[in-house]
């Protein structure tokens, strides 16, 4: 019997496999297809140690390193298919030839909580789908370091449910068949390697897990248009032009920088004649003002202290200014503004919003009413209120717009912004340009104790009735530790009502931006009333996103961008440089530290010190997630005609102040489109900067976005000369170095791109902002 058993374990099963490149001519969906040709290759599987072998072109090469040996029990082969059960684990196994790769499924037949450890992956380097995608080598310190304190939580870390580890001729490339309860742990005390676990846990009925698993030639395009096929062949691929036939508002993102615009005053300081609203303050209205400042508005008794210095001071300086602005802005906001002794001289619109109720406004309208009762009091140390503010903002998109800026996307901060600007939302979405504000649905905290907007619910039984629960009873708590996680199945109906509260306010948003349901940081709910798996948490999430992009067509985008959510949302901020100053205390936590990011705050009501201030960045982490040797587009060979994707808000085009200019060829070089934070003054700061680039990258991505990148090259050994492709005819040659380079007869001077176009070529040389 045990003579038999050996025979069978040594069974080989052969398939032919896709990797590398086919014809230019073939095409699949309609899209160039990527030259890939076939492989032959076998496979052997021991059974006792799920020890897989793979033999091609000469070469055996481990799929899977061997695991302690186990008792094997009803072992079956027919040619084409092995299966065997592990009695002691509850564990069942199944290994199909197909035409062009192995299938491997694995099984539990525990009711009970379950795991299994499979694939143990060896290889001379990886392509994992961290983010935009790195190729790490095995033996990289800096990798060994970083891999050695993680483990990676797969739906989460890996934009695309996918790895591959190269091997001396080829490489094996894992497609993972389910996405949910994965987790990858790394071994770094020789060279890197990395084992795959699989959690069955016992709410979840799914209860197998597995791989298809292919031989490709050793690049990324082999690797990342084997995974597109897979999509394509799952139906689970949808273009920007598909989409864009559902929303045409879609072909605004194309060629379009992204930026958030920061500017929460209700009145500017140009709105202010100084002088005479030294004279003319009523005494009244300022005692009034300060205390709702100490009363209602966050670190308001400091803002409060504005009024006492502007008659004690013999001029008034900006610091004073600053304050005075946004204590003003502050106080405009409060449902608590209107006392009937103060305002007395009312015109008929201010009487009429009066007459509906204050309780009965809606933000904008208390906001308009607010600006009216004040311009009452100041009358002419102010301006007409049609102009407030105006400076700040209308001007500055205006300005834009005729700086050769056609298309934008426009982010707020939240919806209150909004509210504060309905005229800037309207102007921005008349010059053609799209605007959204960010929104949440991940934190929601205790009702009455609200840290941030949008943790708070009308709703205010989900905190107790709504939230995840761990496998050991605990809630799991919300973002930086505040509240807890809202089930995203039980959120819809508040989706709804906040979403249609906001549009009833008259606001003309056509974008929105969901925070985290793209990155992958979802959760099985054990809560007894509302068990979820992580699938079912992901559905959920999607349903959201397809809710605000079919009920009121919006234009949609999301943190992170993994791929889970490639068919309903358009755009994505993460994919290309994800937060990471948590990582290092310097930069998170110590002020005096010259890699401190930043404090979210801003002295004149603008963009925030975290997103304007210009910072140096520690080697190690450059390495980690800029440096371009290890970078490798395999979320853009995928995606780059389906979903437009660029960096966390925290890391945009100018945040990096040694490496702005690698930053814009990048942005070239991948078809992302740069990402800024402005007010007026960063706007006045880096018009020439952003205009400069933005014309030639616009001119660029408005040709690249609607084609498929179909191939990526590196050109020199230092990997600082890169080239991609989008289509037939559009490549870019990006020179990271700091020598020139000659590419087919065309000098590339450092630090720049050639762009290919047919037979157009055009050198391009960012400038970075000049030194003040």
């Amino acid at each position: 019997m045990k003579k038999i058993i050996a025979i069978i374990m040594l069974a080989a099963i052969t398939a032919s496999v896709l990797a590398g490149c086919k014809d230019d001519n073939n095409t699949r969906g309609g899209e160039v297809n990527a030259q890939i040709e076939d492989v032959d290759f076998s496979f052997n599987v021991d059974p006792e140690t799920f020890a897989l072998e793979v033999e091609s072109g000469g070469r055996t090469e481990k799929a899977s390193e061997p695991l302690d040996k186990m008792k094997v029990s009803n072992v079956k082969n027919s040619g084409d298919q092995i299966s065997w059960t592990y009695p002691e684990k509850q564990m069942d196994v199944e290994i199909e030839k197909k035409a062009n790769y192995v299938d491997v499924t694995i099984k539990s037949s525990k009711v009970e909580e379950n795991s299994f450890a499979w694939p143990i992956v060896t290889g001379e380097g990886y392509m994992l789908p961290l983010n935009q995608g790195k190729y790490i080598p095995s033996d990289d310190q800096t990798w060994k370091e970083y891999l050695s304190e993680q483990e990676m939580k797969v739906i989460e870390s890996f934009s695309m449910p996918f790895f591959a580890a190269d091997k001396s001729e080829y490489t094996l490339m894992y497609i993972i068949k389910n996405a949910y309860n994965n987790e990858i742990v790394f071994n770094t005390d020789n060279a890197i390697q990395f084992t795959f676990h699989h959690e069955f846990p016992v709410i979840n009925k799914q209860k197998e897990y597995g791989f298809r698993i292919y031989v490709t030639k050793k690049n990324p395009t082999a690797v990342a248009k084997t995974y597109k096929d897979y999509l394509i062949e799952q139906g689970e691929f949808k273009s920007l032009a598909d989409k864009a036939k559902e929303n045409n508002n879609i072909e605004k993102l194309y060629g379009a920088p992204h930026a958030y615009f920061w500017d929460r005053t209700v009145i500017s300081e140009e709105n202010i004649q100084w002088p005479k609203l030294r004279s003319n303050l009523p005494e009244k209205l300022r005692i009034w003002i300060q205390e709702l400042l100490k009363t209602k508005v966050e670190d308001g008794a400091e803002l409060s202290s504005a009024f006492d210095d502007l008659n004690r001071l013999d001029y008034v300086d900006k610091y004073t200014i600053n304050r005075i602005v946004k204590s003003l802005s502050a106080v405009m906001q409060l449902k608590e503004f209107y006392d009937s002794k103060i305002f007395t001289d009312l015109d008929e619109e201010t009487q009429r919003l009066l007459s509906s109720g204050i309780e009965n406004l809606n933000a904008v309208e208390l906001i308009d009413l607010n600006k009216r009762l004040l311009k009452s009091v100041l009358g002419a140390a102010v301006d007409p209120i049609e102009k407030w503010a105006d400076a700040n903002t209308i001007d500055v998109i205006k300005d834009m717009k005729q700086s050769g800026l056609d298309n934008m996307w426009i982010g707020l901060d939240d919806w209150q912004e909004g509210f504060i600007k309905p005229a800037f939302v309207k102007e921005a979405e008349s010059l053609g340009y799209l605007i959204g504000t960010y929104d949440s649905y991940h934190s929601i905290h205790e009702p009455g104790k609200e840290k941030w907007t949008t943790a708070k619910f009308k709703d205010t039984s989900l905190y107790e009735h709504a939230t995840v629960t761990d496998k050991n009873g605990k809630k799991i708590v919300g973002f930086q530790g505040e509240g807890r996680k809202l089930n995203p199945t039980l959120a819809l109906p508040s989706v709804e009502e906040r979403v249609t509260s906001i549009f009833n306010t008259g606001l003309a948003f056509n974008s929105w931006f969901l925070d985290t349901d793209g990155t992958g940081e979802i959760f099985d709910d054990y809560s007894p009333e509302h068990v979820t798996t992580e699938e079912e948490d992901i559905q959920a999430r999607i349903k959201r996103m397809a809710y605000l992009q079919k009920q009121w067509k919006l234009v949609v985008g999301t943190e992170g961008g993994n791929d889970f959510a490639n068919q309903t949302v358009a755009f994505a901020h993460g994919i290309e440089t994800p937060s990471f100053s948590w990582m290092d205390k310097d930069m998170s936590t110590n002020k005096e530290s010259e890699y401190y990011v930043g404090r979210y705050y801003s002295s004149n009501g603008g963009v925030p010190e975290l997103f304007a201030k210009q910072i140096p960045l520690k080697d190690k982490y450059k390495k980690l997630f800029l440096d371009t040797s290890y970078t490798i587009p395999l979320y853009k060979l995928v995606y780059n005609n389906s979903v437009i994707t660029t960096y966390w808000w925290g890391w945009g085009t100018l945040k990096i102040e040694d490496e702005i200019s690698n930053r814009m060829l990048y942005e070239m070089l991948y078809n992302v489109p740069p990402l800024y934070h402005l007010d007026k003054h960063e706007w006045e700061k880096y018009k020439e900067t952003i205009v400069n680039h933005s014309k030639v990258w616009s001119s660029f991505s408005k040709k690249a976005i609607k084609e498929e990148m179909t191939d990526y090259k590196v050109l020199t050994e230092d990997k600082l000369v890169q080239m991609t492709e989008y289509g037939k005819a559009l490549k870019v040659v990006a020179n990271f170095s700091e020598a020139s380079f000659n590419f087919q007869g065309e000098v590339i001077p450092a630090k720049s791109a050639l762009i290919l176009d047919g037979d157009d070529k055009t050198i391009y040389t960012p400038k970075e902002p000049t030194k003040k």
